[in-house]
């Protein structure tokens, strides 16, 4: 028997392949490789749009301060955290300082400092949605006198630029300036004394300061509490032609330690500009601890009146009242001819007023008042004053 080849019909193909025409037939093997190429590309993920490659360039710094004090100027700003493509900061290089005279500075030729890099977040991974603190970074700038100038108007400009570790940078940034007009010394022979009546501060004044136009100047104290990080200003002077200075302080608090400093505040007035104003040099702190050991000024004005009802006799005391901030209260003496005044209140009296009612008839009484702190310390006795009990 013969055996015949058997010719697949459509009916015997999938409908995909049933050829219907000769078009389809052409067609066919294009389709074929059309799938493979599909599959190809299904098995090793989507394409997407080709990426240059990062320039690895930290975003230009936004955020610079700058602070002058004296003849140094204290910088600081927001280490970078993000690069101009949008990813994260890896690898910093240095940061350059740039310090010119032109508003207009654009690129930093001869920078007067650098930094080594600072890293711009944490190296350990964190938890999703957790909060990174930012690094900081910060420069003291020491100013030449060559720089410096006596002209009011003067001015210093910064800018910072972050680079990569190819030393490449995405450009300058922000502009901050300070005065670029000359400092003052501090003052000299600075002393602090503790008294009653507050922490006396004195020291010489400038011997014949020079005035300029558009500028004044006047005397600053700083007091610090001891083991605290922060100042607080005690008070300031004019400064003028005078040989010494005073200034009393009686904002502290007593039973604790302080340290106070004085500078002299160099203001600059422009027309058509705010005041601008920078400090000099501090003198060394002078420590002192505020122990109070000064008692309450003496009662003043002490009266006695005899009164009498319904066979009670008693003698009322009045005096001035005191004005001491920390006053607690008062003490009451009394005594008869020659003998020792003794005191006759159980508890500090706290208003200027007393009634004694241990009194006999025919006696005289004399009389006496002291001022007690809340620290204990009592004051003299004040003038005596006397009454007579009929």
């Amino acid at each position: 028997m013969t055996m015949q080849a058997v010719r697949p019909t459509p009916a015997t193909l999938p409908s995909c392949y049933a050829e219907s025409s000769p078009m389809q037939a052409l067609l066919k093997p294009i389709w074929f490789t059309a799938m493979i190429l599909l599959g190809l590309l299904a098995g090793c993920g989507s394409p997407g749009i080709p990426q240059p490659p990062s320039l690895d360039l930290p975003e230009p710094v936004s955020d610079l301060r700058a602070v002058r004090k004296g003849d140094r100027v204290y910088l600081a700003w927001t280490v970078p955290s993000q690069t101009t493509d949008g990813t994260t900061v890896r690898h910093l290089g240095d940061t350059r300082i740039c310090r010119g005279v032109d508003l207009e500075m654009t690129e930093c030729v001869h920078p007067v400092g650098e930094i080594a890099a600072v890293a711009a977040s944490a190296t350990n991974p964190v938890p999703p949605k957790t909060p990174v603190a930012k690094a900081r970074a910060e420069y003291v700038d020491e100013l030449p006198a060559a720089v410096l100038s006596g002209n009011p108007a003067a001015q210093l400009f910064y800018s910072v630029s972050a680079t990569n570790q190819r030393g490449r940078s995405a450009g300058l940034s922000n502009l901050v300036s300070v005065p670029g007009f000359v400092s003052s010394p501090p003052p000299s022979n600075f002393e602090a004394k503790v008294t009653g009546d507050g922490v006396i501060l004195t020291w010489a004044g400038i011997a014949n300061p020079i005035e300029t136009p558009g500028v004044d100047r006047g005397y600053r104290v700083y007091r610090r509490e001891a083991s605290m990080n922060a100042d607080a200003v005690a008070g300031e002077e004019t400064l003028g032609q005078r040989p010494e200075f005073r200034l009393v302080d009686r904002t502290f608090e007593w039973e604790k330690k302080y340290e106070y400093r004085a500078t002299v505040v160099t203001r600059i007035h422009l027309s058509g500009k705010p005041v601008v104003d920078f400090e000099g040099d501090d003198t060394p702190a002078v420590q002192v601890f505020a122990h109070d050991v000064f008692p309450p000024a003496v009662p003043s004005g002490l009266q006695a009146a005899y009164s009498g009802a319904a066979q009670q006799s008693f003698i009322d005391l009045i005096w001035a009242p005191d004005v001491d901030a920390d006053l607690a209260g008062y003490n009451i003496y009394r005594h008869e001819g020659n003998t020792k005044a003794t005191k006759i209140n159980a508890d500090l009296a706290k208003a200027p007023a007393f009634r004694d009612s241990n009194v006999n008839a025919g006696h005289t009484y004399i009389y006496s008042v002291t001022a007690v702190d809340v620290r204990g310390n009592e004051s003299a006795v004040s003038t005596e004053a006397s009454e007579t009990v009929p």
